[in-house]
Parts: C-alpha cells; sequence; structure tokens
C-alpha cells in the first residue's frame, strides 16, 4: 500500500473513531476526544525523528469522561484501554501505543514502525 493510501485509510478510521466515541456512552460513561499531537513537521525537534506524525500515521489524543457535568482528562493508560482496544479492530494496519507504555497514542504501522 502506498504511503498517500495509508494517510487516507489513517484519517479515514481517526474520524470514525471520533464518531464512535462520541456517539454514545461506553462503560456506562459519555466521554469526548481532543487531539494533542496529530502532526509533527519533519524538521521539528519534537518527538522521535522517526515519528509516524512525521508520516500523517498517527495520533495522540486526549480523552475526556464526563464526570458530574464537568469534563474530567483521563490520564492513564488503562483508562485509553477500550478506546485503544476498539481502535486495533478498525484496520490491518491500526496499532494501539498502550501496548507499548503511551495510551493515548494511535497509529498505523509503517516500515515497521507503530
Amino acid at each position: 500500500m502506498k504511503l498517500t493510501d495509508k494517510q487516507a485509510a489513517f484519517a479515514y478510521a481517526v474520524s470514525d473513531l471520533i464518531y464512535w466515541i462520541n456517539s454514545k456512552p461506553h462503560n456506562g460513561a459519555s466521554y469526548r476526544v481532543r487531539f494533542a499531537h496529530a502532526l509533527r513537521c519533519r524538521d521539528c525537534p519534537v518527538g522521535m525523528g522517526n515519528s509516524l506524525h512525521k508520516e500523517r500515521l498517527a495520533v495522540d489524543l486526549i480523552l475526556d469522561k464526563l464526570v458530574n457535568g464537568s469534563w474530567v482528562y483521563q490520564r492513564s493508560t488503562k483508562a485509553y484501554r477500550f478506546l485503544g482496544e476498539k481502535w486495533e479492530t478498525m484496520h490491518e494496519l491500526a496499532r494501539w501505543g498502550g501496548r507499548f507504555g503511551d495510551g493515548n497514542h494511535l497509529s498505523f504501522e509503517h516500515g515497521g514502525r507503530k
């Protein structure tokens, strides 16, 4: 698969996941997501030099849970598990960072990188 095809499939899958998270309660609670790191320029000093963010194949999401009428940022990898596991079912290349210590990271595998 060409990189541009992966990028398009990734964008579609992310939008589908965002719709899924916002469309109904999960585990009895309402959630929303915000973008943290969606894209990094090739020359950005932030992150790893070979980051999939620089290939437009990774996004870090901020997960908020509705608690007593207020949105509360969920910081633990455990809080992202249901979202990450859903992500992994959405495409054969979908990888969840919770499997390697980065709970809010979603990506498509490319060139052996996750």
